[in-house]
């Protein structure tokens, strides 16, 4: 979920690191000061078991290992050793937590800001907002796309960041959004398929999608004001 730029930060302080066939990239027991992510080859995963060292996973291209001793701050809980030649880039703990951190504290803070002039959710405290916020993924889509589509089935709910965006049912424009505007509630509510397609007007759109399961979780407690909400679309 980070950003753009973020992303590009991330990308820029990686290291690109080649390893020999049998080598010992991370041990399990010591403390960790990377991560990696693979570009080539297929690393094993070996965990001490019954005192025996003992392959649980296999790993391939685009997988992460070592993160977890980054996040928790934890010694690593397994070790990886190359099957083959392998090349993986490494990243550092200062600059992941720095990014990963970082990333999220503005990411909160803008979108908290944004929330609250959502109408919706005006009567929520900034702990409820907070929790949506580190809900929400960030979408993009471009003119003339189609966000959600009628009679399929729903699983996000949506928020519109910027641009605008309409819904149709059959050929009638039924609703203009813009931002602060939202959407697909009705698919989650109700359990059934989308009621409308939402397609982009403007040359771009951003929109803040949440999950069924988010959704359900944390806007429980508005499900009476957003029941109320479907009667604009008959």
């Amino acid at each position: 979920n980070l950003e753009p730029k973020d992303m590009d930060v991330v990308i820029l302080a990686m290291v690109e690191r080649v390893f020999d066939a049998g080598a010992r990239i991370i041990t399990e027991g010591d403390d960790g000061e990377h991560l990696y992510v693979i570009e080539q080859g297929s690393p094993v995963c070996k965990k001490k078991i019954d005192g025996e060292e003992k392959v649980v996973k296999t790993c391939q291209p685009g997988d992460v290992f070592g993160e977890l001793a980054l996040l928790y701050n934890c010694p690593r809980a397994a070790s990886v050793v190359a099957k083959g030649d392998c090349v993986c880039w490494q990243l550092d703990r200062a600059t992941f937590s720095h990014i990963v951190k970082d990333a999220a504290v503005r990411r909160r803070e803008r979108y908290d800001g944004f929330l609250k002039s959502v109408a919706l959710l005006s009567s929520l405290g900034s702990y409820e907002r907070s929790q949506i916020a580190d809900a929400l993924v960030p979408e993009t889509f471009n003119k003339g796309e189609v966000v959600v589509r009628q009679d399929e089935p729903g699983d996000k709910f949506y928020i519109v960041e910027e641009g605008a965006l309409f819904a149709t049912k059959g050929d009638a424009r039924v609703m203009e959004y813009k931002s602060g505007d939202y959407f697909g509630e009705l698919a989650l509510l109700k359990n059934q398929p989308r009621a409308a397609s939402v397609t982009v007007e403007s040359d771009e759109a951003r929109v803040l999608s949440m999950s069924r399961l988010s959704f359900s979780k944390m806007l429980g407690p508005l499900q009476s004001l957003l029941a109320r909400h479907a009667d604009e679309y008959k």
